[in-house]
């Protein structure tokens, strides 16, 4: 089983990889339509959101946990030296 690099998803079968493809090393929530990888940016924005959602934090302290997340992930390492 794989991990998504820029979100740390567990990827089991073709439909969690982005385009289905399981070459990737990312998943279909951290792909653009595309099937590009988002952007450092774009991930944050998607991922304080999705922690807004679903765990119902104000927009900043979701951005922090965002970050936090982030940082722990390999498609992130270089956005925080």
């Amino acid at each position: 089983m794989k991990e998504c690099i820029a979100c740390g998803m567990p990827m089991v079968g073709a439909a969690d990889f982005a385009m289905n493809d399981e070459s990737k090393d990312y998943c279909v929530h951290c792909a653009r339509p595309d099937g590009s990888m988002q952007s450092f940016e774009e991930k944050k924005e998607n991922l304080t959101g999705f922690i807004v959602r679903t765990q119902g934090l104000a927009p900043r302290p979701a951005e922090a946990a965002a970050l936090s997340m982030m940082r722990k992930l390999p498609a992130w390492r270089g956005d925080f030296d």
